[in-house]
């Protein structure tokens, strides 16, 4: 036996059972998971695009005390359900560290998504299967990636992943109509997280395809009404939250809030994915330019899956192909839509690692797949010293440039990271490629978590530039932001008047603030270049510095009346930044 193999049976010990065995592995994978999703946790502040936003509406919920409706600078948020706003509010509320708490949420998330995927590949096919297919998934780039961020879609992972797990332990392990049942009801959470939620259900249609051509026992499709237990299960998660914010909606009466109402059920649902207005992408989006990228290294071992898979059709062996079958149906709902972006395959990366997953064993044995994994952790480690390079001497400029705007004080974290992973390629060699990869990952976000986020946090959440405007504002005196960003609100530290959350209508927002301004003297009103030259031309202006790609000025007085003859003095919304 060589000791390729001999490493590959150490790590996955195929054969051994036994609750003991079962609780080691996960504890490896639990530790795994901590070591690249929690490095640097705590070290950083919410970044844009969206991380400010959803951290700022979550620590306003905790402090307004309004949970069912979302709001962004008191203006209501009807872009995504509540729940991940609900489960950073949560983390908030218990640590009172927002920087710790907005990062929770995804954390746990990639964790409870690991031990899920162990499970269901234990019970399906067997132990060392369950740990190949989780530790697949573990250190698969897109997952490494979103778990250490604060996006909706490792939250959403995580409750399709759970509605997979029910209803595929019902379908290849049960029957279990108990485990059919939560497994819809997860998937309804899902919706009320993002309204792709419902996805898991769709495991029925390859399921069906698969046990009417023989490939999979037909026991468990004895049930009659009980088949109708997920989908009633999902209505009732979905409830959780809609039939509350309906009742409500009606109680009130208040026209924002019906609006709100008739703008989350339909324009950002229906009307989003079948007419999209942003991230106009290729039908082969995902499939040519995400999912080769991001889902490695398992897409690397794809040439010798694919003959695998084959195996399995030839054999009517349909559990890989029923997962299989469902990566293709999610990645196909989203290239029918106009509107992509490269998180939104998440959810079905969890059921393409269990597909891999009866064959990574025997595969990691092979020379050319260890090779091929090493091969992957070479590129990274030569992209880090290239970059290096690159900055420091054949573009010095550029760094100079990134020092200016991102705070990136040197090519260190770079060198840096390129020297650890030649060191561990020189020590692990191309029969430890699985291993190798392990170390590269780690290398790179260990580097990034403790080095890199803590140098360029400042620049890169905003919070200098609020700092620098809210000191040039005169103490004391009413300020207004127009066009602002969230993490402005996040980082201010007095009551500030704005005029809407991303408005459309930057000319009528820019009327309004004009009438703001002139209501009232010794007012002072943040505005970019664009604004002040629409209608703060003749007011006294100070620059206080640049920032999401615009320079901004505070002005005082002198706004253009014809400007705020047509503004609304209703449009003003005044924000209390939380206490603590």
């Amino acid at each position: 036996m060589t000791k390729r193999a001999d490493d590959v049976l150490w790590l996955f010990r195929p054969g051994s059972t036994g609750a003991a065995e079962i609780r080691r592995d996960v504890l490896a994978l639990t530790v795994l998971a901590l070591l690249l999703y929690a490095a640097g946790l705590g070290l950083r502040d919410p970044w844009p695009a969206d991380e400010p936003r959803f951290a700022l509406i979550a620590r306003d919920m905790v402090s307004t005390g309004q949970w069912l409706f979302p709001q962004v600078g008191g203006d209501w948020y009807q872009d995504k359900p509540p729940v991940f706003f609900w489960a950073i509010a949560a983390f908030y509320a218990l640590t009172g560290n927002l920087a710790v708490a907005f990062l929770l949420p995804s954390l746990l998330a990639g964790i409870g998504s690991l031990l899920l995927v162990y499970d269901l590949g234990r019970r399906v096919w067997s132990r060392e299967v369950g740990l190949a297919a989780a530790g697949l998934l573990a250190v698969s780039f897109q997952m490494v990636v979103q778990a250490r961020a604060a996006q909706i879609d490792m939250l959403l992972t995580l409750f399709a992943t759970a509605g997979l797990y029910g209803i595929g332990r019902h379908l290849l392990a049960g029957p279990d109509w108990r485990a059919y049942t939560l497994g819809g009801f997860a998937a309804g959470v899902g919706v009320i997280t993002k309204g792709t939620g419902f996805l898991p259900l769709l495991l029925l249609l390859p399921f069906a395809a698969l046990r009417r051509g023989g490939f999979l026992p037909r026991a468990p499709a004895r049930g009659g009404a009980r088949w109708w237990l997920a989908p009633a299960a999902l209505l009732a998660g979905i409830s959780l939250w809609l039939v509350p914010m309906l009742i409500a909606v009606e109680l009130s009466g208040d026209p924002g809030l019906r609006a709100y109402r008739d703008e989350i059920l339909f324009r950002q649902t229906v009307t989003r994915y079948a007419a999209a207005w942003g991230h106009h992408e290729p039908w082969y989006y995902f499939i040519l330019e995400v999912i080769p990228l991001f889902w490695l290294p398992g897409t690397a071992l794809l040439p010798w899956l694919v003959p695998r898979w084959r195996e399995a059709w030839r054999q009517h062996d349909g559990r890989s192909l029923l997962f299989l079958g469902w990566v293709v149906l999610v990645v196909g709902f989203f290239s029918l839509s106009t509107g992509k972006r490269g998180v939104y395959v998440l959810p079905a990366l969890p059921a393409f690692a269990l597909a891999a997953g009866p064959y990574l064993v025997q595969l990691w044995q092979r020379r050319g797949v260890q090779r091929t994994a090493f091969g992957l952790s070479a590129l990274l480690g030569l992209a880090a010293a290239a970059a290096s390079l690159y900055l420091g001497w054949i573009r010095p400029d550029r760094m100079a440039e990134l020092a200016e705007r991102h705070d990136v004080a040197s090519i260190a974290p770079l060198v840096t990271i390129a020297a650890a992973v030649a060191l561990c390629l020189a020590l692990l060699r191309p029969r430890r490629g699985l291993l190798a990869w392990i170390a590269t990952v780690a290398c790179i976000v260990f580097v990034q978590g403790f080095w890199i986020n803590p140098m360029i946090n400042d620049a890169r959440s905003g919070r200098a530039f609020v700092e620098a405007f809210e000191r040039a504002s005169p103490p004391g005196g009413e300020l207004g932001l127009t066009q602002y960003r969230e993490q402005y609100l996040l980082y201010i530290t007095r009551p500030v008047v704005n005029f809407g959350h991303r408005r459309d209508d930057p000319e009528q927002e820019a009327f309004d603030a004009a009438r703001w301004l002139s209501e009232r003297s010794g007012r002072t009103l943040l505005v970019d270049e664009e604004l002040r030259g629409r209608c703060f031309g003749q007011a006294a202006a100070e620059w206080v510095g640049h920032s999401n790609r615009r320079d901004w000025f505070l002005v005082r007085d002198g706004a253009n009346p014809a400007c705020a003859a047509q503004g609304d003095p209703g449009a003003a919304l005044l924000y209390l930044p939380d206490a603590r």
